[in-house]
């Protein structure tokens, strides 16, 4: 069962090396659960709710791949910007924050540089979602 998300959750890019945690910004009537504002799928804001994840390792990232290719292809991290542009995916079939998808625990968002970011923690264990 998925649980829904809130502003303290932990994040993890599939190409970052550091957590990060989600940043829920009140819009509208915000909810909250477990005493901290619930996210929804559209927090997916690059460094706004997204921060970066520590150094980015994906040689999508150009400035990785710039790195990586200086040092004679010895791969080369690079600091992380992550650009997300598409919402989380799935969204709870069922809770709707502001017309909105709440966002829970098996969502996903996609970074332009390839890499998946799950919700390694979702900041709360009290609430959970069908």
């Amino acid at each position: 069962m998925a649980q829904l998300v809130v502003g303290t959750a932990q994040l993890m890019c599939s190409f970052g090396v550091a957590p990060a945690v989600l940043t829920v910004i009140p819009t509208g009537s915000p909810v909250q659960a477990g005493k901290q504002l619930a996210g929804t799928i559209m927090d997916h804001k690059p460094n706004a709710n997204i921060p970066p994840f520590g150094m980015c390792s994906s040689l999508a990232n150009p400035q990785v791949a710039s790195a990586t290719s200086a040092a004679s292809g010895v791969l080369t991290p690079q600091p992380c910007i992550p650009v997300t542009t598409s919402p989380w995916t799935p969204g709870s079939p069922t809770v709707m924050i502001g017309n909105q998808p709440a966002l829970t625990s098996s969502s996903t968002c996609m970074c332009t540089w390839g890499g998946t970011i799950t919700i390694s923690n979702p900041g709360q264990a009290t609430v959970s979602v069908p």
